[in-house]
């Protein structure tokens, strides 16, 4: 146990990493050695990073805390903590539940950590983060909280409602990264399509992501999470014009019957869904689309099951996820519905999903071979130069594994020329555009 060292570990989505990142900047500032998700843990403190979005999640952060809850008793650790979405929305359960922990914080008062270890918090470094992804790449979280009231959805009762940052302070963050050496961009928020609405009355996540494409030093940005309905249109312009704008667009559409749309609050029709991903294609010729699907929401049935696998096959998605529906509370579903889908049942569907879904990213990528793609290099691994093309985010994205027939390096672009795939992933070798 090192002393004046920490640990953080995070669960959870990239908006909670981007939490622990400020909050590692804030530790390294006041004189403490930071470890983020270390293979062996060896810190004096340890502060987990929650999730709560849905079960499984917060059956993660739960054992992940009583882990180091043992580690305490042991004297292996000498000072545990635990913030983030799990820990703002149970906390006093969690403090009867798990009496080792020092101190539980929430979403937004991890701040007072400092205060409680007797360090100060250093508000002229509030936009600085100690990086935990690859020096080229970074996640820039563009807002907090969510106004829409999907009936399934716990985000809006542990994050409250939506807050912009205002595009200065994007800005000015992403300048500074850029200044530090950060190429990539992925632009986060729960809701990306709302931004601005609550400071400047317009939607302005086209205006944000036309100014960000203006900054030098910026090769790629990526948008992360569109909410379809009342979709800003505005944006496919600068998308189509903007060279440094990726041709993607991560927009969860979790159903596609009527009915179920209906029941999940989602402010859309079918009908509306497909004439939105058309005009989508249409605008940013070549586009890819990342959806993500949810099955077993209350009251569907096989025929609403059905509609979803053929909207699937009939909309061929580049990317896509899926996970079953659980029952979260204080949502509208749990208050109002029966969660009557057996978990066996939600499991199938989930998995026949998935299936009709690899067939289609198979022949998605085998349309890229012998295509000439420019890639970024993220690591070398396994024998192979490990990177993506434009079309692919990190961590849920296939990936290029590049043979090593020439010396390339980490966080730089290089034309490759796709031979072949493997699984999700694509196979090539460095060419020349």
């Amino acid at each position: 146990m090192r002393k004046n060292k920490v640990d953080i570990i995070t669960l959870g989505c990239s908006k909670n990493l981007v939490d622990s990142e400020l909050l590692m900047r804030q530790f390294t500032a006041n004189g403490f050695s930071v470890a983020h998700d270390a293979e062996k843990n060896g810190g004096e403190i340890v502060v987990i990073n929650t999730c709560g979005f849905i079960e499984s999640a917060k059956e993660e952060s739960i054992n992940m805390i009583l882990r180091f809850g043992e580690a305490k008793k042991s004297k292996q650790v000498r000072k545990l903590f635990v913030m983030g979405c799990l820990s703002e929305r149970y906390k006093k359960e969690l403090e009867k539940l798990i009496p080792e922990v020092d101190k539980f914080y929430g979403k937004f008062d991890w701040k007072e950590l400092l205060s409680d270890l007797g360090k100060p918090y250093h508000a002229e470094l509030s936009s600085e983060r100690t990086l935990t992804t690859p020096a080229h790449y970074a996640y820039i979280k563009i807002a907090e909280g969510c106004n829409r009231k999907c009936s399934y959805c716990s985000i809006p009762l542990i994050t409250g409602k939506y807050q912009s940052r205002s595009m200065e302070e994007i800005e000015t963050e992403v300048r500074k990264l850029v200044s530090q050496g950060v190429k990539e961009f992925q632009l986060i928020a729960q809701d990306l399509t709302y931004y601005g609405l609550d400071i400047y009355k317009k939607f302005g996540i086209a205006e944000l992501t036309d100014r960000i494409s203006d900054i030098q030093g910026v090769e790629w940005i990526r948008l992360h999470y569109a909410y379809p309905a009342q979709f800003p249109m505005d944006l496919l312009k600068v998308m189509r014009e903007k060279e440094n704008v990726c041709k993607y667009l991560d927009i969860a559409l979790q159903h596609s019957s009527d009915a179920m749309l209906k029941k999940m609050r989602r402010h859309i029709t079918r009908a509306e869904t497909v004439e939105l991903l058309q005009i989508i294609r249409r605008e940013v010729p070549g586009i890819h689309l990342r959806t993500t699907m949810m099955v077993g929401h209350p009251g569907e049935t096989d025929a609403d099951f059905a509609d979803m696998s053929d909207f699937i096959r009939e909309m061929r998605f580049e990317r896509m996820g899926a996970f079953p529906y659980s029952a979260e509370e204080g949502t509208y579903s749990y208050r109002y519905y029966e969660d009557d889908i057996p978990p066996e049942i939600k499991n199938e569907r989930m998995d026949e999903l998935m299936s009709v879904q690899e067939q289609i990213a198979h022949e998605t990528n085998e349309n890229k071979v012998g295509q000439t793609l420019k890639v970024m290099i993220d690591r070398e691994e396994s024998g192979f130069y490990i990177g993506r093309t434009e079309y692919d985010s990190p961590e849920v994205d296939p990936e290029v594994l590049v043979e090593k027939t020439q010396n390339v390096v980490a966080g730089e672009f290089y034309p490759v020329k796709i031979t072949g795939t493997q699984l999700f992933d694509l196979l090539g070798k460095i060419g020349s555009i």
